[in-house]
């Protein structure tokens, strides 16, 4: 069995609030976008966003976001973590989860990435564009949206088609009995 150490990203970034003019869900928003744009022109592929922060290449997550409010020094910053699967090849038989390399079937440099998503994330949030800019560009890579999907609500499944994501961070799904906003946790999509 081959080890997996040294095959996947563990990206930590600390970004100081005072230059972050969006709420915390445009800057999460954003985050995932601007990775999803890397990855999509790296690997040439079709990469969505999973409604909140989840990154899907070829029906497979690989990336998880993660980012938090820290106050370090009477500083306050987002700490932007990112698990990014890049070489690792085997993955369990009923996992949604993939890597860079089970998706595109390319090894990527694991340095290289670092340093090039490093720039690219650092750049990027220097100019962070309109409330209205990130939410188009999230929207218009959101994972499944307008497909019929099952969702799990409250224990119970359901069908249901993702319509879009607002700016409080809800996520809009049309329902049978028609439209309902849920926030992250209250539903799960199976995929």
């Amino acid at each position: 069995m081959d080890s997996d150490c040294r095959k996947n990203l563990a990206y930590t970034l600390a970004v100081n609030t005072q230059n972050i003019l969006c709420s915390d869900f445009m800057f999460n928003y954003y985050t995932a976008m601007v990775i999803r744009d890397f990855l999509a022109k790296l690997s040439d592929s079709e990469v969505k966003i999973k409604w909140p922060n989840d990154i899907i290449l070829k029906g497979k997550k690989i990336v998880g976001i993660l980012i938090e409010k820290k106050k370090i020094n009477q500083n306050n910053y987002f700490i932007i973590g990112a698990g990014i699967n890049i070489l690792q090849g085997n993955f369990d038989e009923i996992s949604n989860a993939g890597s860079l390399l089970t998706q595109t079937g390319v090894q990527f440099n694991l340095e290289e990435l670092s340093l090039n998503l490093h720039e690219h994330l650092s750049e990027k949030i220097k100019n962070i564009p309109s409330d209205q800019e990130i939410m188009d560009g999230f929207n218009n890579n959101l994972f499944r949206k307008d497909q019929v999907s099952v969702f799990e609500i409250e224990k119970e499944r359901q069908n249901g088609i993702i319509r879009h994501a607002d700016e409080k961070g809800e996520l809009w799904i049309e329902l049978e009995d028609g439209m309902h906003s849920f926030y992250h946790k209250e539903i799960k999509l199976l995929y």
